[in-house]
């Protein structure tokens, strides 16, 4: 039977390049977008099934895993992607904008992992892995984007929570850890930058499937540092 694998924000430039990853490695793709738009595009690179899905709705998101259980109870990989970043200072964020940060990494994140820890736990095996973030681990690095760096901090925690949830079914989360992702719009913002110091949307995709296969059976570090030269 073919694996399949669960992967959400497959649209974006990191997320395109997950799924070429796992659809080179034989996956059926289960995928979420933001809009129709999104998923058409998903469904030309190869066998994609791709679903509009808000996941900040907490009940959309418990309706759709829950369908996925019923139409593919093989799957066994979940890969988290959705996320957004916002720059400013503690002096510069309030509540609107803590808020935003918090739905748009922590809550899309959560949703998500809440009903698949559930389900893959009554499988006896699950693999979540979910994207953290440099600054949120670097006071130094994360005190001119406070609310990106507080949000993302929550999910080195929700990791931690779930090995401990998992331990004895065989369900792991791991958190990959970039610098800055080498991807069209940070050259844009970045022009002067050395870009081959940054990290390749494709060599985090080949830690990410690593993570999913069988061969990182044994594996149980939360936190995968992928920093390049930066």
């Amino acid at each position: 039977m073919k694996k399949t694998v669960l992967i959400t924000g497959a649209a974006g430039n990191l997320g395109r390049a997950v799924t070429k990853k796992f659809l080179e490695e034989g996956y059926r793709v289960e995928a979420t977008a933001r809009n129709r738009e999104e998923a058409d595009l998903l469904g030309t690179l190869g066998e994609v099934n791709a679903t509009v899905l808000n996941l900040m709705d907490e009940g959309a998101t418990r309706d759709f895993v829950e369908s996925l259980q019923k139409r593919l109870p093989s799957l066994r990989s979940a890969v988290l992607l959705v996320g957004g970043f916002a720059m400013g200072s503690m002096e510069e964020t309030g509540a609107a904008a803590l808020m935003k940060m918090y739905r748009l990494n922590f809550e899309t994140a959560y949703f998500m992992c809440r009903p698949l820890l559930s389900w893959m736990k009554r499988s006896a095996f699950g693999r979540l892995v979910l994207v953290g973030a440099r600054p949120a681990l670097d006071p130094a690095a994360g005190k001119n984007m406070a609310a990106y760096a507080l949000s993302k901090s929550l999910i080195f925690r929700l990791a931690e929570i779930i090995n401990e949830e998992g331990k004895g079914y065989d369900v792991t989360a791991s958190v990959i850890v970039p610098s800055i992702i080498d991807t069209p719009p940070n050259r844009a913002a970045m022009p002067d930058a050395d870009f081959s110091k940054w990290v390749t949307p494709e060599s985090i995709a080949e830690n990410i499937a690593f993570i999913c296969s069988d061969r990182a059976r044994d594996q149980r570090e939360a936190i995968i540092k992928m920093y390049g030269n930066s």
